[in-house]
């Protein structure tokens, strides 16, 4: 057998023997890596970002997040309690911070560490475009996502690797070309559809999750149609990014608001 035959057999093998079911999205996911090596290092690299950045603490603000973080959080264990997964959360460990920074985002580590910048509160304006925010940024956590880019991370290397095992016996140019095509393919054919897929996951579930807290999922829509306007459309390509266009992430959440609301409903919550 070739040897990169065999490299492609045995990655194949193992990406089959490494897969976890996750309840929010009911897909069977990549997990190269377990979550109790990969949590302890996500805490320890938020602990010292927060040391390294000016954490806003005691205003009307941080306490919002911390509290819109809060009702998440006892959603999403509302809905696994309800389903089942019981244990699901044990080795989370929540923090929801509010940073001083002028940048429009927010973001939350493995293992439940989320921060909110500053700069994306003037486009949140209120606590439902805030539990947008942090449902989507919850739900990224709460679908491994970190786990699974970390694993698609190595097999893209690891598929580097087998381009060169294949092409060894080949010319200088022909091994660095066959190098070029993988990696364009692999990055924008492979790797972007990749993270794509999770945002569209982490929009979906997010949204569940801020209904079941009792934020009316319609208001997250409002929410996208600000963060569009406030680009001003100074945004690459779909294919280029990892990121949806704005266009699809919206008509994605127009489509689910009626499953998002069921859902809702399930647990005794009700919109007008």
């Amino acid at each position: 057998m070739k040897k990169g035959v065999l490299l492609c057999t045995m990655l194949a093998l193992i990406l089959i023997l490494s897969c976890a079911k996750n309840p929010f999205t009911g897909k069977s996911t990549m997990a190269l890596v377990d979550n109790s090596q990969i949590f302890p290092t996500a805490f320890q690299q938020y602990g010292t970002f927060l040391k390294e950045n000016k954490v806003i603490a005691g205003t009307t603000d941080a306490l919002k997040v911390e509290q819109v973080g809060m009702k998440i959080r006892a959603a999403a264990e509302k809905w696994l309690n309800a389903n089942g997964y019981t244990e699901y959360l044990k080795d989370y460990r929540w923090e929801y911070k509010l940073v001083e920074n002028k940048e429009v985002n927010a973001w939350c580590m493995p293992g439940g560490k989320i921060v909110v910048y500053s700069g994306i509160l003037p486009i949140t304006k209120d606590e439902e475009g805030l539990a947008t925010v942090m449902g989507h940024e919850v739900s990224h956590a709460l679908a491994n996502h970190g786990q699974q880019r970390m694993s698609a991370g190595m097999l893209q290397q690891a598929g580097a690797v087998g381009v060169a095992v294949a092409t060894g016996g080949e010319s200088a140019q022909t091994q660095q070309l066959a190098m070029l095509a993988y990696g364009g393919i692999s990055q924008y054919g492979g790797m972007m559809p990749f993270s794509r897929s999770h945002e569209s996951e982490a929009d979906m579930i997010g949204l569940k999750l801020m209904a079941i807290a009792g934020y009316n999922p319609e208001r997250a829509i409002e929410f996208w149609g600000r963060m569009s306007k406030a680009s001003g459309g100074q945004k690459p390509a779909e294919f280029m990014s990892t990121h949806p266009s704005d266009e699809t992430r919206i008509a994605n959440l127009k489509r689910l608001v009626p499953e998002a609301k069921a859902e809702a409903l399930k647990f005794g919550v009700t919109f007008k």
